[in-house]
């Protein structure tokens, strides 16, 4: 199995903490998100490490939907979940620097989703992570341009 993974990081005047309750509200995820465009929590859930919610996607060549599981919920510091609790980790990263806080996006696509996808989609499973690979790479520059704008118009 192959390393993928990637990260992106950006400047915005707001505290950790501030950035860290804006991006934990994943119902709002369609606010920042290029792919994404809602989410909402399993009943009774609330973002604790081990709650699930549901994302729905939306691409020019299709929709979707995922389950995710938090499984980082240190306020201010870092908030992250793992698509199919165990596919791919997405998380946010807070940390404090003059003028704010540098928040990175990271993302990298687990062993047990590679296997997944090539089980589910034999020949095509590389051309499909390519294309995962991709839109991650492409779009934390924009999720992290759109948190900037939200957080910073207050």
């Amino acid at each position: 199995m192959r390393e993928l993974r990637t990260a992106g990081s950006i400047v915005v005047a707001a505290s950790p903490e501030a950035l860290y309750d804006l991006l934990s509200d994943v119902t709002r995820t369609g606010e920042w998100s290029p792919v994404c465009v809602a989410c909402w929590w399993d009943e009774g859930a609330a973002g604790q490490v081990g709650d699930w919610f549901t994302g729905r996607n939306v691409t020019p060549a299709r929709t979707w939907e995922t389950r995710s599981q938090v499984v980082v919920a240190d306020r201010g510091r870092e908030f992250a979940f793992v698509v199919g609790g165990s596919l791919v980790r997405w998380g946010f990263g807070f940390v404090p620097v003059d003028g704010g806080t540098e928040v990175t996006e990271s993302w990298e696509f687990l062993p047990a989703g590679q296997a997944f996808f090539a089980e589910r989609y034999g020949d095509a499973a590389d051309e499909q992570i390519e294309d995962r690979t991709r839109a991650a790479h492409e779009g934390i520059p924009v999720t992290l341009a759109a948190v900037k704008r939200i957080a910073e118009a207050g």
